[in-house]
C-alpha cells in the first residue's frame, strides 16, 4: 500500500512541475496593431516593441485622427469627427474589438494578442 502511495506522489509531483513549466516558458505572442485608412493597409506595429510613447498621425480627406502608441496598448487619442466615438473607445490592449472612426474610415485592429477572453457575446 506504501508503494502505491509513493508512486502517486510522485506522479502528481511531476504533474504540477510540468505544468508550472507550461505556464513560466510560454510566451505570448507579440501584440501587432494593423492601421487602415480607407481599406488599405498604413502602418503595422509591434506594440510590445514600443520603447517610449508616441503619436501617429493620421490625415484622411475629411479630417484627422491621432493615435497614441504605448507598451502593448493603443487608442485614438484625438480625432475631428463629430462624434467622436472612436475616442471613446479608449486603449486597444487585447481581445478582438477593433477601434474604429467611421466618419474618416479608420480602422484599428489588433492581431496576435495574448488576451483570451471571451471572443462572442450571446444575447
Amino acid at each position: 500500500m506504501k508503494s502505491n502511495k509513493f508512486w502517486i506522489s510522485i506522479l502528481v509531483i511531476i504533474l504540477i512541475v510540468s505544468m508550472a513549466a507550461t505556464i513560466i516558458l510560454r510566451q505570448a505572442p507579440a501584440a501587432q496593431a494593423r492601421i487602415y485608412s480607407d481599406g488599405s493597409l498604413i502602418e503595422t506595429l509591434d506594440l510590445n516593441a514600443v520603447p517610449e510613447p508616441y503619436s501617429i498621425p493620421v490625415d484622411s480627406g475629411g479630417g484627422y485622427n491621432i493615435i497614441s502608441v504605448e507598451q502593448g496598448r493603443i487608442r485614438i487619442s484625438e480625432a475631428s469627427c463629430p462624434d467622436s466615438s472612436c475616442i471613446r473607445q479608449g486603449w486597444l490592449s487585447g481581445g478582438i474589438t477593433p477601434i474604429v472612426c467611421l466618419p474618416h474610415r479608420l480602422v484599428i485592429a489588433l492581431e496576435g494578442s495574448s488576451d483570451k477572453g471571451v471572443d462572442a457575446v450571446v444575447g
